[in-house]
């Protein structure tokens, strides 16, 4: 176990809330071996327990540490929660997919937490960037799943970040002290900059419609199926200052099938306006926590 994961006291945590434990859990998918870290609370408030499913590529610990300081709230707060690394990353084995192709591995973690703790009956899934795209894709097939919580969901194409770009950057930039103070200082470069808006420009004239395209669907939408499929609920967490969420934005309020999914009548919608795209600080993860256990 990464000392990142468990300090000294051999993982068993008490405090404000329920005690609990952190214990490894093993399992397997297509003959490769899955580690994952399991919370068990010592009094189970809820037969809906918690997969963290880990956008990548990283392990199962997150930026800032922040699955684990999750994990550990959820736990405190009476739920069971399991977080765990894909095949390929982390302390798992085999060989490293891409998200759009880990189906396999959530139901397999599925499994491993339910076998755990045998008193749950349905699970919800928390995802961010394109772990929670991969939710999105996964849910609708499996019945145990109750609710997805989606943190700034991956949804990038060349001509969508590019439109992104465009939207936010270049006009912020233009606003920008910083901008200017590097223009009349002669350290920056307006041909190589006029260069990468032309870039930027007409690579956001491009179509990026989400249709099929040769054998396989592409993973938007499949994203967009996958949701409008899903009738449990759903809380989509945004940060104001994420290209990624805007990008999110951007796409799905272009598309009328994506407006109807993402009605406020079939999901709760949360923005954390000064938050990056990891939710970086201690106050915003936290409130990332609270948010998740008022939901």
């Amino acid at each position: 176990m990464s000392r990142a994961d468990c300090s000294d006291d051999r993982c068993a945590r008490t405090g404000a809330g329920v005690n609990y434990r952190e214990e490894v859990v093993q399992f397997e998918h297509a003959g490769d071996a899955l580690i994952g870290i399991l919370g068990r609370p010592d009094e189970l408030r809820s037969s809906t327990g918690v997969l963290v499913i880990v956008g990548g590529p990283q392990y199962r610990v997150g930026s800032h540490r922040q699955f684990v300081l999750l994990t550990r709230r959820l736990a405190r707060s009476g739920y069971c929660v399991l977080r765990f690394d894909y095949r390929g990353m982390g302390d798992s084995a085999g060989e490293m997919r891409p998200f759009d192709a880990v189906d396999g591995d959530i139901g397999a973690a599925i499994d491993a937490l339910m076998r755990a703790c045998p008193d749950l009956r349905s699970v919800c899934l928390w995802g961010l960037c394109d772990a929670a795209s991969a939710a999105m894709m996964y849910a609708p097939a499996d019945g145990r799943v109750a609710g997805l919580a989606l943190l700034n969901p991956w949804i990038r194409s060349e001509a969508t970040i590019a439109r992104t770009y465009l939207r936010h950057y270049y006009t912020e930039r233009l606003v920008s002290r910083e901008f200017w103070k590097k223009l009349f200082s002669q350290s920056f470069s307006p041909i190589a900059s006029a260069r990468s808006l032309a870039g930027n420009f007409f690579r956001a004239l491009r179509r990026s419609d989400g249709k099929p395209s040769g054998e396989r669907t592409p993973f938007q939408a499949r994203m967009l199926r996958g949701l409008e499929r899903f009738r449990g609920p759903v809380l989509l967490m945004l940060s104001g200052r994420d290209l990624t969420a805007q990008e999110f934005v951007s796409v799905t309020e272009a598309d009328a099938r994506w407006r109807r999914t993402l009605q406020p009548d079939r999901l709760k919608r949360w923005e954390l306006p000064q938050a990056d795209h990891t939710f970086s600080s201690q106050e915003w993860r936290a409130a990332v926590e609270n948010e998740t256990l008022d939901w």
